[in-house]
């Protein structure tokens, strides 16, 4: 394919062919459910002991790394956006690659260490007594009041981020996101992918 930016409409084809927001959120809802016994799974571990938790740590985050980036370079997508009929290219048209797969999860993936970081610092002021003496709400609470700030700064950079990607995607013709832009990909209905690529093999694509 040509290095260039998939146009942003195509002959022949009178639907909009970029994912938009309620599809997205769509197949976030979709990934949320398919997650649920991952997280049932890690919620288990939180509650055997304090030392379980902080062992979890390290592999919950090489899950999302296979979730985000080894699903979307080999399948072009998480279950839910598959599900949803989307599939995430380059900007070219061309199969999304290893790095741009990695690129797209890279932020999220910075504030997932931030997140585990500020985590393992927290479990490590709580003996494993105490730990082990409360329940989920009680332990959270006390979490949050020996770490207060660290954790404020990691909700905060999770809302910034996904505050920021609505915007950008309601704000561009090609429903791209923050990521998008990053990785230099764009997500488009799976249903015209051969399509787009017929057309643009046989006409010229300019830059916008």
């Amino acid at each position: 394919m040509k290095n260039e930016l998939l146009p942003t409409s195509f002959p022949g084809i009178n639907e909009e062919v970029y994912a938009g927001f309620w599809v997205r959120v769509g197949a976030k809802i979709l990934d949320f459910i398919v997650l649920l016994p991952v997280m049932g799974l890690v919620f288990y571990f939180n509650s055997l002991s304090r030392t379980a938790s902080i062992d979890i740590l390290i592999p919950n985050l090489l899950f999302s790394l296979a979730f985000e980036v080894v699903l979307v370079k080999t399948y072009g997508g998480t279950p839910g956006k598959l599900i949803m009929g989307l599939k995430i290219i380059q900007k070219n048209g061309d199969n999304i690659n290893w790095k741009a797969s990695f690129y797209r999860f890279s932020v999220e993936f910075f504030i997932s260490i931030l997140g585990a970081y500020v985590l393992f610092l927290t479990l490590n002021l709580i003996d494993d007594s105490t730990y082990a003496s409360l329940g989920f709400l009680k332990r959270n609470q006390l979490m949050s009041t020996i770490n207060p700030i660290p954790m404020k700064i990691q909700s905060w950079t999770n809302m910034a981020w996904l505050i920021s990607g609505v915007i950008v995607l309601i704000s561009n013709a090609r429903k791209r996101t923050t990521h998008d832009f990053i990785a230099g990909t764009v997500v488009i209905k799976s249903i015209y992918l051969n399509r787009i690529r017929e057309i643009i093999n046989s006409t010229p694509i300019n830059e916008e």
